[in-house]
This record gives structure tokens, sequence and C-alpha cells, in this order.
């Protein structure tokens, strides 16, 4: 059980001096007893477990940012899940003492995504952000920037109502409660055949971790001051 001298801990030690005024809070969703999160049992391939996906990814955009010195830590380091009230706040921890840095937090989680309708599985990859016009806007449009660049062979999932890409709910509460920019995405679908071989290989996802590296540093090079 985590506790908030733990999170304190944690958000210390992810607030020590750094040369880049960004912290990036790295959240991997669900855990390895989470149900029904994972592919169709296929016949010719192996079966994802998103748990295992999502790690990998973040695992992977760490290790990218670390080499490019930009402050990082994994919200979820563990492989259970944890509760969303605990990861928002130990979101707002963290986001808090980056400002007291003078830097500026900001949030991703990474997902696979999943039709609700098993007989028309979805396709494509896309972004999404608490609703209004928030700082977090500028962060998920350059994550479809490089999504375009990099995952271009998929469609890019677009809700163009209000001007921009991203897809907005608050139905998240990790993105509507916490305190920071943040975003969720949703890479490509698990339960069709096609993505869910591209996000089992290693090239799809090095080219998935790499949109998330590049977005980053886009809005790092950008937006990388205090906008908390």
């Amino acid at each position: 059980m985590r506790t908030t001298q733990n999170v304190k801990a944690k958000a210390k030690a992810a607030a020590k001096p750094n040369p880049a005024p960004l912290l990036v809070i790295l959240d991997n969703g669900h855990g390895r007893e989470t149900p029904g999160k994972r592919s169709p049992a296929w016949y010719d391939m192996a079966q994802l477990m998103e748990w295992e996906f999502n790690r990998s990814i973040v695992e992977r955009v760490a290790m990218s940012l670390g080499r490019l010195k930009v402050a990082c830590t994994l919200l979820v380091p563990e492989d259970e899940d944890i509760s969303i009230t605990e990861r928002i706040k130990c979101t707002n921890t963290l986001a808090r003492g980056a400002k007291e840095e003078g830097r500026q937090a900001i949030l991703i989680s990474v997902h696979a995504n999943a039709s609700p309708d098993p007989e028309r599985p979805g396709r494509g990859w896309e972004c999404w952000t608490s609703k209004g016009n928030t700082k977090s806007d500028k962060l998920a449009e350059m994550f479809y920037q490089e999504a375009s660049r990099y995952l271009g062979r998929y469609p890019l999932r677009k809700d163009m109502a209000d001007g921009d890409a991203d897809k907005e709910t608050n139905a998240f509460s990790l993105l509507s409660k916490t305190i920071c920019p943040a975003v969720l995405t949703e890479n490509l679908f698990m339960d069709n055949h096609d993505e869910c071989e591209f996000l089992l290989s290693e090239q799809g996802r090095d080219l998935i971790a790499h949109t998330h590296t590049k977005a980053i540093i886009d809005y790092n090079r950008q937006f990388g001051t205090n906008h908390i």
C-alpha cells in the first residue's frame, strides 16, 4: 500500500535540479491483474496484454528522455494496477514539487485501444485531453503531428469540432483532475489483427515510443517553462 510519505518522497526525488525545465510524468495504464485488458487469443500470434505493452512503451520513452537529459518519472513502476485516485494524488504532488523548482510538469498516460463491439474491431491512433481550451491541447497537437509522421500507415482518429484534433472528455479523471497539462494516448487497437501485430513487434513499439518522445521534445522546446 502506498502512503502519503512515499508520494512526497517520490516527488522530492523527481524534483531534483535538472538542466531541463520540464518534468515528464509517464503513466502506464492498468496492471497485470486488471481484467479484460488484452487482445483476443489470436491463432497465429501471441496475445497482447495491455499492462505489458503500456510498460514497454513507457520504459522506452523514459530511456530516450534520460539520454536527452529530460527529467522524467514513472507514475506506476509497479506491475499491479494502482487506483486512479492514488495516481491523481501522486501526479499533483509531483507537479507541485516541479513548480517549486521552477519547472513545469506534464503527464502522458499510455494505452492500447479496444472496440466496445467485438464483432467490429476499431482502427487507428488517437489522443485524449480534458474538455475545454487548455494547455493540454497544445501537447496533444504535437502528439498528432508526430503520429502522422511515424504512424502514418494507420488512421488518426480526430475530433475537429473545436478546431483542433484531440478528442476531449472529462470521463478520464486522470486528465480532468490533475493540475498539469495531461494527455492520454490510445495507441492503435489491440483487437484489430493487423494493428495488434504491429503492437507486438519491436519495430512497432519503437515507432510508438519515438512518437511519444518526439512530441515531448517538441513541447519542451516550445513550452518548457512553468505553466501551472
